[in-house]
């Protein structure tokens, strides 16, 4: 193996690590991804049945073993505010994937163009 080949597929070897540890992160944040939407879920089904109750119905909040008497209206806030968050943790989300998955295509076309170039030094010799 000559200079040129084993400069390029020394190249190669590093782009295609950087790629596959992009893949490990886009994997990770779709797997975050998708915690978050089921989160978001429960979090709109349990909204929707304190949406249900009427004022002068008891709610009850689970802290460790104990159950504690919560205002319905709290309630609704707090409920409200965790979909809040899980919304911006959610578009965060996506924003990175989005900026990750634009990475990934770039360390694509640069793998191919170096798979090219190193077949090319290999037959030139």
């Amino acid at each position: 193996m000559d200079k040129d080949s084993a400069a390029i597929q020394k190249k190669l070897q590093a782009e295609l690590e950087q790629f596959q540890a992009g893949q490990k992160d886009f994997s990770k944040l779709v797997q975050q991804r998708q915690i978050l939407e089921g989160q978001l879920n429960e979090n709109k089904c349990v909204l929707e049945e304190l949406d249900l109750l009427k004022s002068e119905n008891l709610v009850y909040k689970l802290y460790g073993p104990v159950l504690v008497k919560q205002d319905l209206q709290e309630a609704r806030q707090n409920v409200g505010k965790r979909m809040e968050y899980i919304k911006k943790e959610l578009k965060r989300c996506n924003d990175t994937l989005e900026t990750l998955e634009k990475k990934q295509d770039k360390h694509r076309e640069s793998l191919q163009k170096l798979q090219q170039q190193y077949q090319v030094a290999v037959a030139m010799k």
